[in-house]
């Protein structure tokens, strides 16, 4: 476990980057440590024990520094630290009498530099440095004989810069080694292979990686004859809508590197065992990049799909190895990488969701053969539970065509043919950009991250048109018929809720009540009940009434108004018991309350809506409340469970029965209240039980013991959670 120990406090702005160094041979001892910051300063601290003190501030005046390294000179103990920043020049310092000296500046890079890092070969020292002048540099440190420098000889040499060190009285030669010419793009980041400890003495592979804006990462090493730099490899990410690479590692081993885009998606490839030269992308975890404002399970309870602010679309399903019992979580598709931020979404039956961003139009989406193969091998579900009669009709996968915004179906004969190996392409522009990206590909693992971006996508089967403002939320009724939707609003006309049949995909009504944004829509389990909750503080109860050859026609049985509102504040969140008699609104206001007919003798027939008061006292959750979801299965003893979000990020699981006719505080029983390893770390968006009595996610025989709830906050993470019922 990583403990915090001590805090370094100085800075003003922005820390961007921090080395450090042991000073002695026991490492708990003394600690050398070099910080870069905004505040246009380097500021040098030494920990000794637990206690740690700034020993010295270098200013840049108005410059700024990008990357620090420390280092020690070539046989001895002084500390070298190289700064790197936008003067574009490397700094060197040497600690002289307890005090850094500026010994030498290395001109060269022609623009900013953004990364450097020392390594120890031997009786040498060499420094990497990146800039954005798209070259990387390497320069060797070592020590100078006296002899040499007095013969004069007239050979051709390279230039050296030479500096003496007063305490010991060395005198050192810095050279530049290569300069590695291979990036197209800004160079953000170079580092060492690095070093292990073979009988007794520690090795520095001379090995480099890079990584660059123009979407490649490279692995360069000396030519073993003539010891010129060369490129070993290269891995790159493919198309897609993104910016390139911030930064890489290689593992402790060098056998894997790793590198992240700027979209915060993590790259992994692996060398190969057989082919020392080829590497391989390897399966990573991914996630969103922002905000995620809801989420859904599908109707079978296998797999889950979120939206986001990072205006993406993912669906996340367990991965069941072969022969392996262990079950992971990944994403395996990414039906939807939209212009827009993302709001709402809503499951359609099994494999189509409609979604809602910022934007006036509802999206409908329906899944392609490609992506119900590819879940097939990788959840271990046989194709015959996933494919329906119409799927030799359904389209391979989807493609964004170059000026278009919307996913396009693409069907078996509409991909372009490979071109052989050896016949000639020419380079043309329409080469460059071809009108379809997508390739249909056959995974049996978690796809990585170039393929999500463009072979993952859903195509869209229809457009939506209606609401005048950004979509806020949508709901999809348990038969799969109708969707309910609706949009922000700040006027009555606007607030109004539109139902559309989901197989003409016509305008069926328009239900207006409210004064501002419906937050939140919930069709009741058995269809019967479409209920609404709003930013006006009130929550508004629609009926199903006989159907007309339209589709069925909703009325307003049931609200509440400025008299009979008990939530004084936006009322976030709402949904139903599974027995559809009982509902529960979750507000701003820090209260949970459950509606319902209190009244157990009268008939539940009949007119309903006079009787619909709460059933519960008022739950103080003790901050605002977020979301609320019940599980469709409840206790053995029959109590219905409870989740309830919260702004802080926590979720608590509560029981409730009503006992007799009035309200009583006995009914609640807060069961688990989640620790904060659990929680979110900012506010929960949404919380969404997984529905489907019969396969458990992981453990077919606990079926009826296990229940999952799937949560998603504000702290960009989407969780789950497997909830024993027997222990609540």
């Amino acid at each position: 476990q990583l403990v915090k120990s001590v805090t370094l406090e100085g800075h003003t702005e922005a820390v961007c980057a921090v080395d450090a160094v042991y000073q002695s041979d026991e490492p708990d001892l003394d600690l050398l440590i070099a910080s870069a910051a905004s505040d246009s300063t380097v500021r040098i601290w030494s920990r000794h024990g637990s206690e740690a003190k700034c020993i010295d501030i270098l200013q840049f005046g108005n410059g700024f520094v990008m990357d620090v390294s420390l280092s020690f000179l070539p046989g001895s103990n002084v500390p070298i630290l190289a700064c790197g920043g936008d003067d574009c020049k490397i700094h060197l310092f040497i600690q002289q009498s307890s005090q850094f000296q500026k010994t030498l500046i290395l001109p060269g890079h022609e623009d900013w530099i953004r990364s450097i890092e020392w390594a120890v070969c031997d009786e040498d020292l060499f420094l990497a440095s990146c800039a954005q002048d798209c070259l990387i540099r390497i320069w060797k440190v070592c020590m100078k004989s006296k002899e040499s420098s007095e013969t004069e000889d007239y050979s051709i040499r390279l230039k050296e810069n030479v500096f003496t060190v007063k305490d010991t009285g060395t005198t050192y030669a810095v050279t530049l080694e290569s300069v590695l010419a291979g990036h197209e793009n800004w160079v953000y980041a170079v580092h060492w292979q690095p070093s292990f400890t073979k009988g007794g003495s520690i090795q520095q592979p001379m090995r480099i990686l890079s990584a660059s804006m123009d979407k490649t990462v490279i692995l360069w090493e000396p030519d073993k004859e003539s010891g010129v730099w060369l490129e070993q490899a290269s891995a790159s990410e493919v198309g897609g809508n993104t910016l390139g690479f911030f930064d890489c590692q290689f593992s402790p081993d060098g056998s894997m590197i790793i590198a992240h885009a700027f979209h915060g998606a993590f790259h992994l490839w692996k060398q190969s065992s057989v082919n020392k030269k080829e590497w391989t992308p390897d399966v990573v975890i991914s996630g969103h990049f922002n905000s995620v404002e809801d989420v859904k399970w599908d109707p079978e309870g296998e797999f889950i799909i979120s939206v986001g602010l990072d205006q993406t679309t993912r669906l996340f399903a367990p991965w069941k190895r072969k022969h392996e019992t262990e079950v992971t979580w990944h994403e395996v598709a990414r039906p939807q990488v939209h212009g827009y931020d993302m709001r709402c979404l809503a499951m359609i039956g099994r494999f189509q969701f409609v979604s809602g961003a910022d934007e006036k139009v509802l999206r409908v989406f329906r899944a392609p053969k490609n992506f119900i193969e590819n879940f097939s091998n990788i959840t271990g579900i046989p194709m015959e539970k996933l494919y329906s009669q119409h799927s030799s009709e359904l389209p391979e996968g989807a493609t964004v065509p170059a000026l278009g915004l919307s996913n396009k179906a693409v069907f078996e004969g509409d991909m372009p043919a490979q071109p052989a190996e050896d016949e000639e392409t020419f380079n043309t522009i329409s080469n460059q950009y071809p009108e379809i990206y997508f390739q249909p590909l056959i995974l049996t693992e978690p796809p990585p991250e170039d393929h999500l971006l463009q072979n993952t996508l859903w195509p869209e089967i229809q457009k939506l048109y209606g609401h005048g403002y950004e979509i806020f939320c949508v709901a999809c009724n348990n038969s799969n018929t109708l969707i309910a939707s609706a949009c922000k609003a700040s006027k009555k006309e606007h607030a109004a809720i539109i139902l559309w049949s989901t197989t003409s995909w016509k305008k069926l009504q328009s239900l207006s009540f409210h004064n501002l944004t419906v937050t939140q829509l919930a069709f009741s389990p058995n269809d019967q009940f479409l209920l609404a909750v709003s930013r006006d503080r009130n929550w508004s109860l629609w009926r199903k009434q006989d159907s007309s050859e339209s589709g069925p026609v909703f009325s307003c049985c049931a609200y509440t108004d400025k008299n009979t509102a008990v939530h004084s504040r936006i009322i976030w969140s709402c949904d139903w018991t599974p027995d559809s008699k009982y509902f529960v609104t979750g507000s701003r206001d820090k209260k949970v309350i459950i509606w319902g007919q209190c009244d157990l003798s009268m008939p539940a027939e009949g007119n309903i809506p006079d009787s619909i008061k709460p059933c519960s006292t008022v739950l103080d959750a003790m901050d605002s409340v977020t979301a609320v979801s019940i599980s469709h299965v409840l206790t053995p003893d029959g109590r219905y469970i409870v989740a309830v979000g919260l702004e802080n990020g926590k979720i608590i699981l509560y029981t409730w029965k009503q006992s007799g006719q009035e309200p009583a505080l006995a009914d609640w029983t807060k069961c688990v209240e989640m620790d904060n390893s659990q929680s979110h770390a900012l506010a929960v968006k949404r919380l969404c039980w997984r529905h489907h009595e019969g396969r458990a996610g992981h453990n077919d025989q606990k079926n009826s013991e296990w229940l999952q709830l799937a949560s998603c906050g504000a702290d960009h993470c989407v969780k789950i959670f497997n909830v024993n019922r027997f222990a609540l």
